[in-house]
């Protein structure tokens, strides 16, 4: 059993370590708002 444990607190602390990341991530990261513009090219029509 010491073995289950083990495995479960290793995956217990990459979890949170996971979650500390994307918690910091949206905390500390604000997105850059800017305009977004393609070009489009139209088909061609058949005939």
């Amino acid at each position: 059993m010491p073995t289950l444990f083990r495995l479960l607190l290793v995956i217990g602390v990459l979890a949170g370590l996971a979650y500390g990341a994307m918690l910091a991530m949206v905390t500390l990261m604000a997105p850059q708002p800017h305009d977004v513009s393609e070009t489009v090219a139209l088909p061609k029509s058949p005939k």
